[in-house]
């Protein structure tokens, strides 16, 4: 019951997270709000990247970032992005649609090398908090950029401020 409900999530969840990244703006890719937070094209690869974790954490026990290795392009190309995003939403698919149930109890750790950062914890905890919760933070984040460039925000859960209001 739990898997069936990750899954109908990941995918209401992966519709929006699409029309997020189509709505970032070529011109306005290198905007960063600050010296220390990255660019906006940055997070758009970044969001796109979190996709792809989904394999290391539902399929392997211990997954080692340092191992894994993802060609990510140019984070200036947003077009290259959202292939990026596709392709990763393709994997972690096919990654959710692999485990049982009974695996989200499985602990499961992360590790950079020989240094581990996060768990061990259960495999369900870590797809709620590292895949899904952390895509929803950085959309918060991406939107915030959008707005601050005076781009339009695409409703994710029902009409926007702009579209409610005609700004």
């Amino acid at each position: 019951m739990i898997l069936e409900s990750l899954i109908a999530e990941f995918e209401y969840e992966v519709n929006s997270t699409r029309k997020l990244l189509q709505a970032v703006p070529e011109r306005d890719i290198n905007y960063k709000p600050s010296t220390i937070s990255w660019t906006m094209g940055e997070l758009a690869q970044h969001i796109a990247t979190i996709y792809y974790w989904y394999v290391g954490t539902l399929t392997q026990d211990v997954y080692d970032l340092a191992a894994d290795h993802l060609e990510r392009g140019e984070a200036v190309d947003i077009k290259a992005t959202i292939e990026l995003f596709e392709e990763n939403v393709e994997r972690a698919r096919a990654a959710l649609k692999s485990i049982k149930e009974e695996n989200l109890q499985d602990p499961w750790t992360m590790k950079v090398g020989e240094r581990t950062v996060l768990g061990p914890m259960p495999r369900g905890i870590v797809a709620r908090s590292f895949l899904f919760n952390h895509i929803y933070h950085h959309r918060g984040e991406l939107i915030v950029y959008l707005r601050a460039t005076g781009n339009k925000v695409p409703g994710l859960y029902g009409p926007t401020y702009e579209e409610m209001t005609g700004r």
